[in-house]
């Protein structure tokens, strides 16, 4: 089960994907050990579990994501890939880049503040990635005294939202990421509540995405745009990235998401190599026959499975 966490920055997508791999015992105890440490040494009064993820230097300095981290955990019933994605709107395009292969998308909301204009634009692009299952996680509910009101003010807000996009099943939770509520174990903290803990709805949510050219058809996030610009290769453009489903054929018509753009396939190349096609798990550079605004996180997607 692949997972990615999307919302605003500092509603706590960090700190939830921590608090997941401590309470599962996914992390070795010397990490939980060096967590701590850099935590007593910032004047924390508490373990900062984003320090799981949350690995460059800039991250730990400024207390914020940047990159995509992806952590990787077991429990006896399922395995996951972790994306935790940045939630500041100038690094949108790494959120896409980790969203883009996800079975589920976490939501996260500050339970103080409600939906935010960043936590809307992320489950814009979530129903645009076609992720098949969405889940609204409404965090810091201790801050607000795990008020029964507030958490369901912003699920009908949200589902309110999310109808209007047309978008994929959607479940609500409310959890505290740092003390633990509902993340792994229900809480006591609220009765009112009886969906059961995120981690069980993790295990048993079906896998709906296709890995072989499966429902959510062919896809590819560019990773990286390749511009030689020599003598030899002047009007050279082209996308590397890893093919994360179905295949890909020259003379084939994509469609760049998110923004909507659509072209034809024009070459596909490995190593200096040209080749008809690309299949899934496949690391190539794709080249387009139109010269369109492509980028860094964007997703090219064949036109038949794309949105409408």
């Amino acid at each position: 089960m692949r997972v990615a966490t999307a919302g605003s920055v500092d509603d706590g997508k960090s700190t939830l994907i921590g608090r997941l791999l401590l309470d599962s015992k996914a992390i070795f105890e010397d990490q939980l050990e060096a967590v701590e440490a850099t935590s007593k040494a910032k004047g924390h009064d508490h373990t900062d579990l984003a320090l799981l993820t949350d690995g460059l230097r800039s991250e730990r300095e400024q207390g914020i994501t940047i990159d995509v981290a992806y952590r990787y955990f077991a429990t006896p019933r399922r395995k996951f890939i972790l994306a935790d994605t940045p939630g500041h709107a100038q690094y949108t395009r790494n959120m896409v880049t980790g969203a883009s292969t996800a079975d589920l998308g976490l939501v996260l909301v500050d339970a103080r503040h409600g939906l935010t204009e960043q936590s809307r634009r992320h489950t814009v692009l979530l129903s645009l990635l076609q992720v098949p299952h969405v889940s609204l996680v409404v965090n810091k509910m201790d801050l607000v005294g795990y008020d029964q009101g507030v958490f369901e003010t912003i699920e009908k807000e949200f589902r309110d939202f999310t109808d209007r996009l047309g978008a994929a099943e959607v479940t609500a939770f409310p959890i505290s990421a740092l003390v633990g509520d509902n993340v792994v174990e229900p809480s006591e903290e609220t009765p009112w509540f009886e969906g059961g803990s995120l981690l069980a709805h993790l295990e048993t949510v079906t896998s709906a995405r296709g890995r072989e050219g499966g429902s959510a058809g062919a896809r590819f996030p560019v990773q990286y745009v390749i511009r030689p610009q020599t003598g030899e290769h002047r009007d050279y453009r082209g996308y590397a990235g890893r093919v994360e489903g179905g295949t890909f054929e020259i003379g084939q018509e994509v469609v760049v998401l998110p923004s909507g753009m659509r072209s034809t396939i024009a070459g596909i190349d490995t190593l200096g190599q040209e080749h008809e096609r690309a299949t899934t798990s496949q690391s190539v550079v794709l080249r387009l026959t139109d010269d369109i605004d492509v980028s860094r996180g964007d997703l090219i997607a064949d036109v038949e499975h794309a949105p409408r």
